[in-house]
């Protein structure tokens, strides 16, 4: 066949490459693609999915494990185990979607779980975040099978329930709300424990060795509960002018945090992800109660305990200036951040087969996202996110370059033979 790529580094057999490279089918990987778009699969619904991904796994010739997470929600393990001697390199995606596909004010057609092909795009919920990286992973498998390559160390593809940055939290109770990690954390603590993993979120083929944490915040404050009628000469009690009061000591810390714990080029946002107070199908009253809700974003280099007690001390100088205001303050969400180093064995084997099939080396970027990264690596499972995506979504939504979904298949069937190694 006539070569289209760079040669492989040295070391690396030219012609295994060649033949590994040949089998990447794009009809394929656009057809599954299309296939996981129309299985709608938001947090708590991804059962149908799972069934999916079971079925693929299966049909590669995988050992494939069911995880029940809990009722109606799966993890799905497949296994290709190798002769033995080498390094068990894992793919790990989740499953649930960003959004419901339900939201009536996302109206483009990559925010519905519903396939379009165009203009050398795959259009649909979750193809993005992070369903394209799933077929990769799987098509990645299935050329190196039919290059007929014989891997030393075991290659896992886990499809995850649960990743999506949501909790449970007062009211908001049930398994549409078990996100951040439910499903990563269960496959560590049940068996599945890889040397190393790559993580295909939506990075855009840069590598990301390094990416921010977060810890969710409530700060509350109480006030009176009487009828407009009778809160004259009462209004600071109103318990929404309170927290308008606390909110100027809170923004200066935002703005302090901000700047002093950023990283690698990116401030370390707080987001004001929340405020209730009162009662909207009765204003007559005073609310009684009011919550604010805070999304600090923790650089990978700061404790979380650190950051918690950091925000922690802006409250305990409101309470002490407001000793009768009922302030409360909670932290409900603490995803640590994670990091992996430049010369990890891992990454130059992505670097090299990226260049390989891209023409250039891989970017590198730190990022303010989450991932299962702070899973995996907590277990001493050294993590990378590196996966196919293209430009950040739009008002159309979700969708990636097909180029890019082909590209990625064929570095990460490179890397795993590499990093797996393959029997003479």
């Amino acid at each position: 066949m006539a070569k289209t790529h760079k040669d492989p580094k040295p070391g690396m057999n030219p012609k295994l490459a060649e033949k590994i490279l040949a089998e990447v089918k794009e009809e394929e990987i656009v057809a599954m693609c299309c296939d996981v778009i129309n299985i709608p699969s938001p947090t708590g619904e991804e059962l149908q999915m799972a069934h999916y991904m079971q079925n693929a796994l299966q049909q590669l010739g995988l050992g494939v494990t069911w995880q029940e997470v809990e009722e109606g929600r799966a993890n799905v393990v497949g296994r290709w185990i190798g002769s033995g001697g080498g390094k068990n390199l894992m793919f790990n995606g989740h499953m649930d979607t960003s959004n419901t596909g339900r939201e009536e004010f996302l109206t483009g057609v990559g925010y519905k779980p519903q396939a379009e092909v165009k203009n050398g795009f795959v259009y649909g919920l979750g193809i993005y975040n992070m369903k394209g990286a799933l077929v990769c992973y799987t098509h990645a498998v299935k050329a190196l099978k039919r290059a007929g390559v014989r891997l030393q160390g075991d290659v896992i593809v886990a499809a995850v329930t649960g990743e999506i940055e949501k909790t449970q939290w007062g009211e908001f109770k049930g398994k549409e709300y078990r996100g951040y990690g439910v499903g990563t954390h269960y496959l560590v603590n049940h068996g599945v424990l890889p040397d190393m993993c790559i993580l295909g979120e939506p990075t855009d083929m840069r590598v990301v060795l390094e990416h921010f944490g977060s810890l969710w915040v409530r700060i509350s404050c109480t006030g009176i509960y009487v009828h407009t009628a009778f809160c004259e000469g009462r209004e600071e009690m109103n318990s929404i002018r309170r927290m308008h009061e606390l909110m100027g000591a809170i923004l200066k810390w935002i703005g302090e945090w901000e700047k002093k714990a950023s990283y690698g080029g990116k401030k370390a946002m707080v987001n004001l992800g929340g405020i209730r107070g009162g009662h909207a199908w009765r204003a007559s009253r005073t609310p009684e109660k009011t919550d604010l809700f805070l999304d600090v974003r923790v650089p990978p280099s700061i404790p979380m305990s650190d950051a918690r007690r950091d925000i922690q001390q802006v409250f305990f100088d409101l309470e002490k200036q407001h000793p009768d205001w009922g302030l409360e303050f909670e932290t409900y969400v603490s995803v640590p951040g994670a990091r992996i180093h430049e010369d990890h064995e891992m990454i130059k084997a992505i670097d090299a087969n990226h260049e390989l099939v891209v023409g250039r080396p891989p970017e590198r970027e730190v990022v303010a996202w989450c991932s299962d990264a702070s899973v995996l690596s907590r277990y001493g499972v050294e993590t990378v996110n590196y996966g196919p995506s293209s430009g950040p979504r739009d008002a159309e939504g979700e969708k990636v370059k097909i180029k890019t979904l082909v590209d990625i298949t064929k570095i990460y069937a490179l890397t795993a033979a590499e990093l797996c190694g393959v029997q003479s």
